[in-house]
């Protein structure tokens, strides 16, 4: 009867948010733009649902709980410095890809550098979305049903089996879905299922809380704070995952690649109805980022101190809590939540995946006069021979040594260090020639992977510096090999962008003061997360905490003001001067070809 009600209410939640985004979004898929950006028409809020509940998966549920079990709170520098990123989409990433109005970012690359340079680009992009993105998403998602719902013992199977059935049953559901639904149903499902994620994230840590202090929530929360106060450090050490210093190392550019160039995250800002809908979605989305250690780490801090030590694997630190602590009356809405959190990545994942393959390799190697109805159709098929591969690699992360969370950040170093070199080279380069591209992708692959396991594996040496260090100063020369590249053999012709806008390119005028804002919030969170504030052995926080937090509460009220009242100003202008300049030159340019032309005419008459 438990089992029937829970599945059934399960059903009617992710019944009642599919039936909504059909509704909402029936008549706008006839069409590639339609189908792949939502017919350019998605608001900020659509935009930063959206974004929130593609990068807040089953991953994260599974991944930063089991860190902070594990642990401590250092690995929340991944998701917090993601303000810093998406501020850089905001301001200054946005409006190249809008004003160009690109639908892929391989589409940049070709402006920028080759069509070579842009098949590399959607190879790297392939691959990793094949291999380790979409399998870590539906892996994570179904070791969390497995484990909350006790999967093997209610059917009679084995935890390796139970593994593979769950993801096939998460990934044709979510495969369905994502084939039939295009990009704005995507859209206006991760908002819908974002509420649901924040009811259970709000849930979760205070239900653990009263378990934790015998039915008060702030015992519990006084518990972790004087007990073991270091697990609610942010400022890792050299032996932790993720060493402070990291942070302003690799760190930034695999978070600026993630939030800045990653197709299925931009996608996403890519159909905004205009420039200030995009930069408020991409800006929210920051603010909402912070909020992850508070309801995706604690938790996992709650497990250690109601078990100890004592469990198998971290990874089973937050199923293990929700299992226990979450009332079962509402399983059915939990469930419903966290798949809808695993549909919302993999979605959006096998969307963008087939976005590329259509633009960048379908339109043009094999069909260039292809019609909306060829393109929508050839992604539908696309994206589900790729999914079905995906269903035979998920299993295998069942045997990750060092948790789900590490080995992700460390496969993906292969493809996300040289895009971001590669992107803004190009942006903020005109000489560069493409070849240097083409040398950085393909050097890359080979020396990320000796130094990561290569030199363990054949030479018996293994790096003692931590990964993140590593695609930070790999980032740094390929970077320079690119700038050296361009001094040696430069672009005969330098680069000019060309504008060609489909939506209004107004900035939002607040884009500036929610900036300021957004990096107090980060420095106030990590302030708080640290020896001088909750992971303080002293007390429950140190006496320099207040006067800390009060300067840095008057700096950013400064800051504030100065940006509404003058940068905000100066920012508009100078992207108004830009695109009018630039639109001003491809004028010209096309004056004069028209100048040629009829002199030539005239010549022949």
């Amino acid at each position: 009867m438990y089992v029937a009600f829970t599945l059934v209410s399960c059903a009617f939640f992710i019944g009642i948010v599919a039936w909504y985004s059909y509704y909402k979004t029936k008549s706008t898929v006839n069409s590639s733009g339609g189908f792949f950006l939502g017919g350019r028409g998605l608001t900020g809020g659509f935009i930063a649902g959206a974004l929130i509940l593609t990068n807040l998966s089953a991953e994260q549920l599974i991944g930063l709980n089991g860190q902070g079990y594990q642990n401590n709170l250092s690995s929340m520098g991944w998701e917090v410095t993601a303000g810093f990123s998406v501020i850089i989409l905001a301001t200054i990433l946005l409006p190249k890809y809008l004003g160009g109005a690109f639908t892929t970012l391989p589409e940049f690359i070709n402006t920028r550098f080759d069509h070579q340079t842009r098949l590399l680009i959607v190879v790297l992009f392939m691959v990793g979305y094949g291999f380790i993105t979409i399998p870590s998403v539906l892996y994570s998602g179904s070791l969390a049903v497995i484990q909350i719902f006790d999967i093997p013992n209610m059917f009679g199977i084995t935890y390796e089996q139970s593994i593979w059935i769950i993801v096939w049953v998460i990934g044709i559901i979510g495969m369905l879905y994502a084939v039939l639904g295009g990009l704005k149903a995507i859209a206006i499902s991760d908002t819908l299922n974002g509420i649901g994620l924040l009811i259970v994230g709000i849930l979760v840590p205070i239900l653990g809380f009263i378990a934790l202090g015998d039915g008060s929530m702030l015992a519990g929360m006084k518990t972790i704070a004087t007990e073991h106060p270091e697990k609610l450090n942010s400022i890792g050490s050299q032996q932790d995952d993720v060493p402070f210093g990291s942070i302003f190392t690799g760190m930034i550019f695999a978070n600026l690649f993630y939030w800045g160039t990653n197709q299925y995250v931009i996608q996403r800002t890519l159909g905004a109805k205009s420039l200030a809908e995009g930069q408020k979605g991409a800006l929210f989305t920051g603010f909402l980022k912070i909020l992850v250690p508070f309801l995706m780490m604690i938790p996992g801090v709650i497990a250690y101190h109601l078990y100890g030590s004592g469990l198998k694997n971290m990874d089973l630190a937050y199923p293990t809590l929700t299992k226990d602590v979450f009332p079962t009356f509402l399983n059915g809405f939990f469930l419903a939540v966290l798949l809808g959190a695993v549909f919302s990545s993999f979605n959006a994942l096998l969307n963008s995946a087939s976005t590329l393959f259509v633009y960048d390799i379908y339109k043009v190697l094999i069909n260039k006069e292809a019609t909306d109805r060829q393109m929508i159709r050839v992604s539908q098929w696309f994206g589900v021979i790729l999914a079905l591969i995906t269903f035979f690699i998920s299993p295998m992360l069942m045997n990750a040594p060092q948790g789900l969370w590490t080995i992700i950040r460390q496969f993906t170093g292969f493809f996300n260090i040289p895009i971001i070199a590669i992107v803004l080279v190009g942006i903020f380069s005109k000489r560069i020639p493409a070849i240097g591209p083409k040398i950085v992708i393909i050097s890359h692959v080979i020396v990320y992977y000796l130094l990561i396991w290569g030199l363990p594996m054949f030479f018996h040496y293994e790096m003692t510096i931590n990964f993140i260090y590593i695609q930070g100063l790999l980032f740094v020369i390929e970077v320079l090999l690119m700038i050296m590249i361009g001094a040696i053999k430069p672009l005969s012709t330098p680069y000019q962008f060309k504008p060609n806008p489909k939506v209004d390119m107004t900035p939002w005028k607040y884009t500036i003061p929610v900036t300021v804002v957004l990096f107090g919030s980060m420095i106030f969170t990590f302030v708080l997360f640290s020896p001088i504030g909750l992971a303080s052995q002293e007390n429950i926080v140190s006496p320099l905490f207040w006067p800390v937090v009060v300067a840095l509460v008057i700096v950013v009220g400064v800051l504030y003001y100065v940006s509404l009242k003058q940068w905000s100003h100066k920012y508009e202008s100078t992207l108004k001067q830009q695109y009018n300049k630039q639109l001003k030159e491809e004028l010209n340019i096309e004056q004069q070809g028209n100048v040629i032309t009829n002199s030539l005419e005239q010549s022949v008459k």
